[in-house]
C-alpha cells in the first residue's frame, strides 16, 4: 500500500494532475476558471487572512503558476529575466533560473517580463521578453533547451516586447514568433525542433495575446490574436485559415481569445469586442455580433453558464456569451483583471487604490459580496492576473507576490 501511494504522489508530481492546480496561463484549461472548491463565500473586512507575502521578487507581469506544492514565476533583476520556484505553503524560494536578457521597450513605465509560465510533465515552459524560449525541469530549474524566437525565427514583435504564455498541446508546444515566414509555430516540446510554421499572408507582429486551442465541426485549429488581426491556423498542418481585423485596438492586442465550444470573443478594448461562430461562414467563420462596447482587454474575460464577464478600461461588465448583449455594466473596483474559482468570480483592479473583490456571477445585476484594499499596492498598474489555487489566492503586484488564504474551515 505505502509503495503505492508513493508511485501515486511521484506520478502526480510529474504530470501536474492535482485537482486544484494552476499549471499554465489562465488556470487548467486556460479559461481563467479554478477547479478550486471549498472556498470562502464572504471575505473579511480587512480582507482574507494572508497566507504568506513576499516584496523581493523584482519587477514583472507574470501570473504564478501552482504545481505539486509549487509556486513558479518569472520575474526580472537587473538587465536579466528569471523563472522562480517558491514553497506553495511558506512562499520560500527553493531555485532561480535565468532565462534571458530584458527585450526592448520593457523598462519604465512598464518594467519586467511579461509571460507566464506553463508547467507539463515535469517541465517548465518560459518566454523572456526578448524572446528566449527556455524548456527547463521544474525539480531544479535546470536549462533543457533554449530558443530564440528572434533569430531563429526571425520573429517580429510589437511595441512592448514578448509577452505570450506558451502553448503546451500533447507532445507539442505552440507559439507566436510573428514575422513573415513563422508568424505562428509549433514545436516538439522535448527538443524545441520546428514541427511546422505558419507563414500569415502579409505576415504579422507578435502582440501580447496567447494562443488557444478551438475544435471546429471535429477539426483542431489554433487561434491567435496579432497586432494586425485574430488569426486560425489548422493545428495538423500549419495552414493559415482564417483573419478577423475589426478589433483592433490602435496600441496594442492583448486579450487572449475566449472560446466556448465553436465560438470565440475577442475584443481590443478601444476596437471594441466581437463574437465568431466558427463553425460556419465562407470566411471561416461568421460574425455573430461586435459591438464598441465590448472593450475587454487587459483584465481578461470568463464565461459563466452561457454569460461574458469582463473589464473595459472603466467598468466591469457582463455580456451574453452568444449574442453581445450587454446585460449590466458596474464601476466596482474600476478596471480590473478576473478569473473564477467556486462558483465566484474574483476582481482584481489593477489601477490605483488597488481594490479586490469578490462577486457573485448574475447576469440580472452586479452582485458584489465583499471588497477589500489591496496591501502593498505599486502605483503602477498591476496587471497580473489573479490566480486560484488549493486555497490560496494570488495577487502579484511588480516586486510583491501575496497569497491569501481562501479555503473555508
Amino acid at each position: 500500500m505505502k509503495r503505492l501511494y508513493a508511485a501515486t504522489v511521484v506520478a502526480l508530481m510529474a504530470s501536474g494532475a492535482f485537482a486544484a492546480d494552476w499549471p499554465q496561463w489562465r488556470g487548467p484549461n486556460r479559461d481563467g476558471v479554478s477547479k478550486e472548491t471549498g472556498l470562502l463565500k464572504e471575505w473579511p473586512k480587512d480582507g482574507p487572512a494572508v497566507r504568506w507575502k513576499r516584496t523581493d521578487l523584482g519587477t514583472g507581469y507574470s501570473s504564478p503558476v501552482i504545481v505539486a506544492g509549487v509556486v513558479y514565476i518569472q520575474t526580472t533583476k537587473g538587465p536579466d529575466e528569471f523563472t522562480l520556484a517558491l514553497d506553495e505553503k511558506t512562499g520560500e524560494t527553493k531555485w532561480t533560473a535565468p532565462i534571458g536578457k530584458v527585450g526592448k521597450n520593457t523598462g519604465p513605465p512598464y518594467p519586467g517580463t511579461r509571460a507566464t509560465p506553463t508547467f507539463d510533465e515535469g517541465k517548465l515552459y518560459c518566454l523572456s521578453s526578448d524572446g528566449e524560449l527556455n524548456c527547463l525541469n521544474a525539480a531544479d530549474g535546470k536549462q533543457i533547451w533554449r530558443k530564440s524566437l528572434r533569430t531563429e525565427f526571425d520573429g517580429k514583435v510589437g511595441n512592448w516586447a514578448y509577452s505570450e504564455s506558451v502553448l503546451i498541446d500533447g507532445d507539442a508546444l505552440v507559439c507566436t514568433p510573428g514575422g513573415e515566414s513563422a508568424t505562428l509555430a509549433k514545436l516538439k516540446k522535448a527538443t524545441g525542433e520546428a514541427i511546422w510554421k505558419c507563414a500569415v499572408p502579409g505576415g504579422d507582429l507578435a502582440d501580447y495575446a496567447s494562443i488557444m486551442p478551438v475544435t471546429v465541426n471535429g477539426k483542431k485549429q489554433y487561434v491567435q490574436y496579432m497586432r494586425k488581426a485574430l488569426v486560425g491556423a489548422d493545428a495538423e498542418t500549419g495552414a493559415f485559415l482564417w483573419k478577423h481585423s475589426r478589433t483592433q485596438d490602435p496600441g496594442a492586442s492583448i486579450l487572449t481569445p475566449v472560446v466556448s465550444g465553436g465560438t470565440v470573443f475577442i475584443s481590443g478594448s478601444r476596437g471594441g469586442g466581437a463574437g465568431l461562430d466558427l463553425t460556419s461562414g465562407e470566411n471561416g467563420f461568421k460574425e455573430l455580433y461586435y459591438d464598441k462596447k465590448l472593450g475587454a482587454s487587459l483584465g481578461g474575460a470568463v464565461v459563466i453558464d452561457g454569460y461574458l464577464y469582463a473589464s473595459n478600461p472603466n467598468e466591469l461588465f457582463c455580456a451574453d456569451f452568444k449574442t453581445g448583449e450587454i446585460k449590466w455594466s458596474d464601476r466596482s473596483v474600476g478596471a480590473a483583471s478576473v478569473c473564477v474559482a467556486d462558483g465566484m468570480l474574483y476582481v482584481r483592479g489593477y489601477n490605483m487604490p488597488g481594490e479586490i473583490a469578490l462577486v457573485k456571477p448574475d447576469p440580472t445585476g452586479y452582485k458584489e459580496v465583499s471588497r477589500f484594499k489591496q496591501p502593498d499596492k505599486s502605483k503602477i498598474q498591476g496587471w497580473p492576473h489573479p490566480v486560484v489555487a488549493n486555497g490560496g489566492f494570488y495577487v502579484r503586484d511588480q516586486d510583491v507576490l501575496i497569497c491569501f488564504d481562501v479555503k473555508a474551515k
